[in-house]
């Protein structure tokens, strides 16, 4: 077996080794498998695989066949699509708070968009087959992703309209705070060439923007770190579109589904 990959053993947490480092790890901290523990529902969630996810990982790629899903716990996956001049940006950003691979169970066996590891981090990861056929027994499970896969369309509609109509400063801040949204701490690890790339921008403008950013002591800056020291003006000087998904995904996010009704069984 691959060393960055270890099996969940249901109801004790995975263990797995990265090069001389031992990390223990919860899938509670990944906000979807949170609400759904302990459920009656440990015939799937034993399946659930402790992955590595290193910077620029490619989960998958628009077109292919959908062979995993994964529910991000300390990572951040962007979702990207791109043209055929190579030319790329970023639609939405999914970390803790969500899944990766929402086509498997949308109707379609394949994506979109692309998904590559945007912060390196750790995640679970499960065989789509498996939590394909959980999803149609119409419960719990089914209807928790089909809420979160509403607050994803709200990240990537407004996330169009953002790219369209804001500033690069605006666009960098809700970017950052997006990121930061779905890790713990105030520190990304992530590169500036890694946030050009999934704002579809020059590497320059990110360069400037963040020295803009940190010469008003919003931001410290270093070799493939950034962290934030106020976050509070940096979401004054983020745009609106930060404030409109946060605000959809917090209103979605609340419904745990508890008293979810189905008269539909596989």
């Amino acid at each position: 077996m691959n060393s960055a990959i270890r099996p969940f053993r249901g109801g004790k947490r995975a263990t797995e080794v990265s090069g001389l480092n031992t990390v223990v790890h919860d899938p509670r901290k990944n906000h979807l498998i949170a609400k759904l523990w302990p459920t009656e529902h440990d015939s799937w969630l034993k399946h659930l695989q402790a992955v590595v996810m290193p910077v620029g990982q490619v989960l998958f790629e628009a077109g292919v066949e959908l062979q995993h899903l994964h529910f991000p716990t300390t990572a951040v996956v962007s979702l990207t699509t791109t043209l055929q001049n190579g030319a790329s940006t970023t639609s939405a950003v999914v970390g803790r708070d969500g899944v990766v691979g929402v086509s498997a169970f949308m109707g379609g066996e394949s994506s979109l968009t692309g998904a590559s590891v945007l912060v390196a981090g750790h995640g679970f990861r499960i065989r789509a087959d498996i939590l394909l056929a959980e999803f149609h027994r119409c419960g719990i499970v089914q209807h928790l992703l089909l809420r979160y896969t509403q607050t994803l369309l709200v990240q990537m509609s407004q996330t169009a309209v953002c790219n369209q109509h804001h500033t690069m400063e605006q666009r960098l801040s809700r970017s950052l705070l997006a990121k930061l949204d779905r890790i713990e701490g105030d520190e990304l690890i992530v590169t500036q060439e890694r946030l050009a790339l999934s704002l579809g921008v020059r590497r320059e403008g990110v360069t400037e923007t963040l020295s803009t950013l940190a010469r008003a002591d919003i931001v410290e800056r270093s070799r493939g770190r950034v962290r934030v020291i106020d976050r509070a003006t940096l979401e004054q000087r983020a745009c609106e579109c930060y404030g409109v998904i946060k605000a959809r995904e917090d209103a979605l996010n609340a419904d745990h589904g508890e008293d979810v009704v189905c008269s539909v069984r596989a």
